[in-house]
């Protein structure tokens, strides 16, 4: 099954996760860019990335490059922010939602906290979906390495297999 890897990283923590899976799965990636990048440091990042996800704002992106038909799954994944995913992934769904039905979708979140399931409950209803192939929250997998981060990579990416 041929598979992409869709995915918006600001920390390095989601392109992590997005750059292990694809090698395991042999799949393709596409990171997503906003035009504008939000703030990285300090009161700010949180500040405008909090706001524009409650907001539920959809970022311009950089041109990029996805055809569906190519495709048979579509892996997405992002930061959680206020307990929702980053902006430029809800850019990408809402540009490719109807090429997106067909699609076996599953998903992954990278957070400090909490709120990635929350978030997941957002996304299938922004997609119509009842449900993901595969489901995967992972607690700072760069920033903070451990064996447990990546056994439940492997058991996601046996799942998707």
């Amino acid at each position: 099954m041929k598979t992409i890897i869709v995915y918006y990283s600001m920390g390095g923590n989601t392109a992590y996760t997005a750059e292990r899976t694809a090698q395991a799965l042999h799949a393709d990636l596409l990171e997503l860019k906003p035009v504008k990048a939000y703030p990285d440091k300090g009161f700010r990042k949180f500040l405008w990335g909090g706001k524009s996800a409650v907001m539920a704002e959809k970022p311009k992106l950089m041109p990029y490059t996805f055809h569906a038909d190519q495709y048979e799954q579509v892996v997405i994944g992002f930061p959680v922010w206020a307990s929702r995913m980053a902006p430029p992934l809800r850019t990408f769904v809402e540009e490719n939602k109807t090429v997106l039905q067909d699609k076996s979708i599953a998903v992954f979140a990278c957070q400090a906290g909490s709120g990635a399931d929350k978030a997941f409950q957002k996304l299938r209803s922004l997609l119509s979906i009842p449900a993901f192939t595969a489901e995967m929250i992972l607690i700072d997998p760069k920033e903070k390495p451990d064996e447990m981060n990546e056994q439940t990579i492997r058991k996601f990416c046996d799942k998707l297999k």
